[in-house]
């Protein structure tokens, strides 16, 4: 009877947290966006502090989009996340390789 109670509340859950969140994360994508567009449009910045600003937006939004869009904060998604992490050091390895090589 409990494994009953525990399964609809958690069915209940997600049903109530899902289009919230979609909501949310939208939102902050499109004010992440916005905020990129901004910053550029702006002109007056720096362009190395830009690229860096604007990388720093990109990965908060690439965090938000894996967290509520692909569910990565949700139990029982720890074998994507070890394969994403695993494909990001791998690719950023790669980068160093051929950074190094060019520049050595």
């Amino acid at each position: 009877m409990s494994s009953q109670q525990h399964t609809s509340s958690a069915g209940n859950r997600h049903k109530l947290e899902g289009p919230k969140n979609h909501y949310l994360s939208y939102i902050v994508s499109i004010l992440l966006t916005m905020i990129a567009f901004a910053a550029v449009l702006y002109g007056g910045l720096d362009r190395a502090f830009l690229l860096w600003f604007l990388s720093g937006l990109g990965v908060v939004q690439v965090l938000f989009q894996l967290a509520y869009w692909m569910h990565m904060k949700d139990r029982g998604h720890l074998f994507p996340i070890v394969g994403l992490i695993f494909g990001a050091i791998v690719a950023l390895t790669a980068v160093a390789a051929g950074v190094f090589w060019t520049w050595w």
